[in-house]
């Protein structure tokens, strides 16, 4: 344990902040949130804007790979859907409670020095429901979600008026970078969609893609869960402080390294 906190904490991190998505990221996909948002988007389509059931598996499927996400899809296609009764709809339905506590993860979380932040295209009810499940809401200074993208939008009078914006265009990326006041170079991304990877890696993050064992072209990193940063981007934790603080880093490491081990 010693070798090991030594080596990893001798020199200054590349990192001053370290982004992260939220969904399928911070909790695996096989949780079932996943499978039941779109089942709650395909009723949205039917109850709400009248596709028929036959074709809303296409219509969300298309609106997504176009758009980003059937809200986008359809307040681009003329629909005036005010983004608040989507998310109310799609998000206030979800099983929540198959999202259980990560102690590990909040552990981690908890040893890292620099500034952590959440980068989602869910709007924020949802990301604070879902950080809180997680039991990790504390761990990030600031959430960056649909709103901090969006803040026309709930004052526009044509649906069309502000088209939605989200991960993975470039200006969703660069409101986020304003938000947060963080420089790309420095910053560390954690993401599980490849197209946002390869976005953030256009504006010179480093990236991490999450819930893949090989790497993307555009990731710097992959990790198949986000808690496997330990082991494999061990460099997040280096620093230029003493020796001192070193020491009073140990116990908090170790309640990282010794379950992970015993998980192995």
């Amino acid at each position: 344990m010693d070798s090991y906190v030594h080596s990893t904490f001798g020199s200054a991190s590349p990192f001053d902040c370290l982004l992260f998505d939220l969904d399928d990221t911070l909790y695996p996909s096989n949780t079932g949130i996943g499978k039941a948002l779109k089942q709650n988007v395909q009723d949205f389509l039917v109850e709400k804007c009248g596709f028929p059931e036959s074709e809303v598996v296409n219509v969300n499927r298309d609106f997504f790979r176009t758009y980003g996400s059937s809200l986008a899809g359809l307040r681009a296609s003329g629909y005036d859907i005010n983004p608040d009764e989507y998310h109310s709809y799609v998000h206030g339905r979800l099983p929540y409670d198959l999202i259980k506590p990560n102690i590990l993860l909040r552990n981690i979380l908890r040893t890292i020095k620099q500034r952590k932040i959440i980068f989602t295209n869910s709007d924020r009810v949802h990301a604070m429901n879902a950080l809180d499940r997680l039991g990790i809401r504390d761990c990030f200074e600031q959430i960056i979600c649909f709103e901090t993208m969006n803040p026309e939008i709930s004052t526009s009078r044509r649906p069309d008026e502000f088209p939605v914006v989200l991960k993975p265009s470039m200006r969703a990326f660069r409101i986020a970078i304003d938000a947060a006041g963080i420089e790309p170079q420095r910053t560390l991304f954690f993401e599980d969609n490849v197209k946002n990877v390869a976005a953030g890696k256009a504006l010179g993050f480093r990236t991490v893609l999450v819930g893949q064992a090989i790497k993307s072209k555009d990731a710097d990193y992959a990790l198949e869960t986000v808690t496997n940063m330990v082991q494999l981007i061990p460099e997040i934790w280096q620093n230029e402080e003493s020796d001192k603080m070193i020491a009073s880093t140990r116990g908090e490491m170790d309640l990282v390294i010794a379950p992970t081990a015993v998980g192995a």
